[in-house]
C-alpha cells in the first residue's frame, strides 16, 4: 500500500505480469522529485523490507504544545518528556565530529552584533567547498513526516537541527553577501527586504536584520532574503546558530503577516545555550552530506542568563497535590526534566524551562503532572469570603430560566469569516481566513451549531449561548456586550415563549413590537426592549427554527431592584374574553399597552390568545381576541365594575386605532 492509498497488485504489462512497481521520490512521500526511480545507497539485498532502509511511519504523533513550552516543539524535548513517563534513561544528543575548530583564517568569519539586547548570541562557522545536492532519503523521510518540504542538503540539515533540538537555523552563501560579512542590526528607516517567498517587504526601525555590509540579508529569526539564499551554485556556506529576543520578533511577525516555523519557536523563548549544541549537531550533518571543510567560527554573545534557583519543599508538594509522593520520586522526575536538586531541595532551573518556573508552585507543578491521574476526586472545600455581583447573579438567573425551557447550552467561538455589520472589527493578522473577525452578534454560531445537530439526526433541538459581543466603533477597543441567543426548532411561537419565561424569570413584563430584519422570515419577526425574536428565514436552515437574542445590560437594567408582594388571592378576578376588530396593521402589544393606561392597575392581564382575518372582518382588518382578567387588591370588582373597565378600554382602543369590540 503506498502512501497516497494506492494497493500494488500484480498486473499485466506490455504482456507481461508483473509484481510490483518501481516508484520515485514522490510516490513514497520521501521529496517531489519524480524525475527518475528512487535510487537507494549501500545497494541493500533484493526482499529486504523497505522499512528496514527508509524511515517509513505508520504513526506520527500530532501534539499540542502550550505556548508556555518551546522546549517541547522539538523531538530531544518531548524524548525528554518520554524519558521521565518511563523512568528511562535520555541520550545526549550526538553531535560527535562537530565542535568547531576555532576562529576562521585570515579573519573569513566577519561577525558584528549591534543590538545585543535583540541577539544576546551570535554563532557563526564557515565552510568551504561545499556540494549541494538532495539530502538523502532517511532525512527527507523524517523531514517529510514532520510536514517540511526537502529543498537541499544545506537547507534540509537547518530544518532538521530545528526540528530535533528546537533551535531554528540559517544558511547563507556567502558568496552573495557584501563583503563576506554579517552585521545584526535593526532595519534602517525605507529599508525594504525581498524574501524567501518573494515578496518585496516594508522595513521598521523596529525589525531585527541579518545584513551584510551594505543591506539586509535576511528577518532575523523569521526569513531569509533571496539575495542570500543556498542554491545549486552554492559552495561556501555560512551557518548562523543564534539567539533572540521574543518579543521582538512576535512583534515583527505579527506586522509583517510572516510566520514560520522559526519565528513560531523564537517568539516563544529558546534556550540562548542550545545554539552551541544546535550548531554542533548541524556541523556533523553538513561535513557528512555534503563533503564540506571546517573552515572556522565566530562567537558574540553578551552575558547569557544564571540558572533561576528556587527553594522547593517536598512535603509542600504533596498538600497542594493531594497524594503522598516519596522524596525519591519527586527528585526523579525533577532531575529527569534537566532540574539539579540539592541536599536541602535548592532546584536549580534548567536554561530551558527558566521562563516559566520561578517559584514554588511552579516547581510543583512539575511533580504533579507526571501523577495526575492517581489524584482521587475530591469536592472543594465552600468557603466564604468573595460573593457574586448584581450582574453575575442575574447571569446565571438567565442561563437558569433558559435551561428551564429546554435549551441546551454551547459556546461557540468569537472569530468568524465575516459578519453581518461591515463595521464589525477586522483582525490586522488573522490566524486563519474563518478567524478573521470578532463577531457583532450570536447568531452564526448558534446557526452553524444547529446545522450540525440536524445533520447528525438529533430532534427537538433547543440551545442557547451567553457570551459577548464586540460591537463598533473601535476607539480604541469594541464595546463588548453580554448577550444571551437562542436557537428552537419549531418556528416563532416557541421562540418567543422562551423570551416570556426569562422575562418572567427576572419579573418584568416584555413588550413586543413587529420588526423586520434581513435574517428572520418576513412577517414573523418581533422587537422588544432588550432585543429581538422571530422566525429564521429559511434560507438559512432547512425547517422551520425560532431564534432570539437579548442584550443582557439592557435587560438587566429593567429588572428590579425590590420585588414588592401584589395581592393576587384575597380577592377574586373577573375574566371575560373581548375580540376587537382593527387595521391589519395594528400589532396586539399596541392594544394592550393602550389598554393598560385606560382601565389602570385593576386591568390585571391582557393576553392574545387569537387572530382571525376573513369576511367577517372585511378586508385590511382583523380581529384580535384577548384574554382579560380584572382585579383588586383592595375588594371584589362586581360585574358594573368590569362594564365600566371594559368601556374604558373599548373607548381608548376606538379614539386610537379605529378598533371596534366584536365580542
Amino acid at each position: 500500500m503506498l502512501p497516497g492509498g494506492q494497493k500494488l497488485e500484480a498486473a499485466k504489462l506490455r504482456g507481461e505480469v508483473s509484481e510490483g512497481m518501481i516508484l520515485s521520490e514522490r510516490e513514497l512521500e520521501l521529496g517531489q522529485d519524480h524525475s527518475g526511480i528512487l535510487v537507494l545507497d549501500d545497494g541493500p539485498e533484493p526482499g529486504t523490507p523497505l522499512a528496514d532502509v527508509l524511515p517509513l511511519a505508520d504513526d506520527v504523533l500530532d501534539l499540542e504544545i502550550t505556548p508556555n513550552r518551546p522546549d517541547l516543539l522539538s523531538v530531544y524535548g518531548i524524548a525528554r518528556e518520554v524519558a521521565v513517563i518511563y523512568d528511562a534513561d535520555l541520550a545526549p544528543p550526538d553531535v560527535s565530529g562537530g565542535q568547531s575548530p576555532g576562529p576562521g583564517r585570515n579573519g573569513q568569519v566577519d561577525v558584528q552584533v549591534e543590538d545585543l539586547e535583540g541577539c544576546p548570541r551570535y554563532i557563526g562557522r564557515l565552510f568551504e567547498n561545499v556540494a549541494i545536492g538532495p539530502s538523502p532519503a532517511w532525512l527527507k523521510a523524517r523531514l517529510v513526516a514532520a510536514g517540511m518540504r526537502p529543498i537541499s542538503n544545506i537547507v534540509d540539515v537547518t530544518n532538521y537541527v530545528m526540528l530535533g533540538l528546537g533551535n531554528p537555523l540559517h544558511a547563507f552563501d556567502t558568496t552573495k553577501l557584501d563583503e563576506s560579512r554579517i552585521v545584526v542590526r535593526r532595519a534602517r528607516k525605507g529599508e525594504t527586504i525581498r524574501t524567501l517567498d518573494g515578496e518585496t517587504r516594508k522595513l521598521e526601525p523596529t525589525d531585527l536584520v541579518i545584513a551584510d555590509a551594505s543591506k539586509p540579508v535576511a528577518l532575523a529569526g523569521i526569513m531569509g532574503s533571496e539575495d542570500s539564499e543556498v542554491d545549486e551554485s552554492t559552495t561556501t556556506v555560512l551557518l548562523e546558530a543564534a539567539n533572540f529576543e521574543p518579543l521582538t520578533i512576535l512583534r515583527s511577525s505579527e506586522r509583517l503577516g510572516l510566520r514560520t516555523e522559526g519565528s513560531g519557536r523564537w517568539e516563544k523563548g529558546v534556550d540562548p545555550y542550545l545554539a552551541e549544541t544546535a550548531a554542533d549537531l548541524a556541523t556533523r550533518l553538513i561535513l557528512e552530506l555534503t563533503g564540506a571543510s571546517f573552515a572556522g567560527e565566530t562567537e558574540v554573545a553578551a552575558e547569557l542568563p544564571e540558572r533561576p534557583v528556587v527553594s522547593f519543599r517536598p512535603e509542600r508538594a504533596n498538600a497542594l497535590i493531594g497524594l503522598e509522593l516519596a522524596d525519591k520520586e519527586q527528585r526523579r522526575i525533577l532531575t529527569g526534566l534537566g532540574f539539579d536538586v540539592t541536599k536541602d531541595w535548592n532546584v536549580i532551573v534548567p536554561t530551558w524551562r527558566a521562563r516559566d518556573v520561578t517559584r514554588e508552585a511552579d516547581v510543583v507543578e512539575e511533580v504533579a503532572r507526571f501523577h495526575l491521574n492517581e489524584v482521587p476526586f475530591t469536592l472543594p472545600l465552600r468557603r466564604t469570603g468573595a460573593r457574586l455581583t448584581r450582574e453575575q447573579r442575574l447571569r446565571r438567573l438567565v442561563e437558569e430560566a433558559l435551561v428551564g425551557a429546554g435549551c441546551s447550552e454551547i459556546y461557540t467561538t468569537t472569530l468568524l469569516p465575516d459578519d453581518a455589520d461591515p463595521n464589525a472589527l477586522r483582525l490586522p493578522t488573522p490566524l486563519t481566513s474563518d478567524q478573521a473577525v470578532l463577531r457583532t452578534t450570536l447568531l452564526e454560531g448558534l446557526v452553524t451549531t444547529a446545522r450540525s445537530n440536524l445533520d447528525v439526526g438529533n430532534e427537538h433541538i433547543r440551545l442557547f449561548e451567553l457570551a459577548r459581543v464586540f460591537l463598533p466603533p473601535a476607539d480604541p477597543r469594541p464595546e463588548e456586550h453580554w448577550r444571551a441567543g437562542g436557537i428552537v426548532q419549531g418556528g416563532f411561537g416557541p421562540a418567543k415563549g422562551v423570551v416570556e419565561t426569562l422575562h418572567e424569570a427576572l419579573k418584568i413584563e416584555p413588550s413586543f413590537e413587529r420588526t423586520q430584519l434581513p435574517f428572520l422570515h418576513p412577517g414573523k419577526g418581533a422587537a422588544f426592549e432588550a432585543g429581538w425574536v422571530g422566525e429564521l428565514h429559511p434560507e438559512r436552515l432547512e425547517g422551520e427554527w425560532g431564534v432570539f437574542e437579548v442584550d443582557l445590560p439592557a435587560l438587566f437594567a429593567r429588572v428590579p431592584e425590590r420585588l414588592v408582594y401584589q395581592d393576587v388571592i384575597t380577592f377574586p378576578a373577573l375574566r371575560q374574553d373581548l375580540a376587537f376588530s382593527v387595521p391589519e396593521g395594528v400589532s396586539a402589544a399596541e392594544l394592550v399597552t393602550a389598554a393598560r393606561e385606560a382601565a389602570g392597575p385593576e386591568l390585571h392581564e391582557m393576553r392574545p390568545f387569537d387572530v382571525y382575518r376573513g369576511d367577517q372582518v372585511g378586508e385590511g382588518r382583523k380581529s384580535i381576541a384577548f384574554a382579560v382578567s380584572f382585579q383588586s387588591p383592595e375588594r371584589t370588582l362586581t360585574d358594573e365594575d368590569a362594564a365600566r373597565l371594559r368601556e374604558q378600554i373599548v373607548s381608548a382602543l376606538a379614539e386610537r386605532f379605529g378598533a371596534e369590540l366584536r365580542a
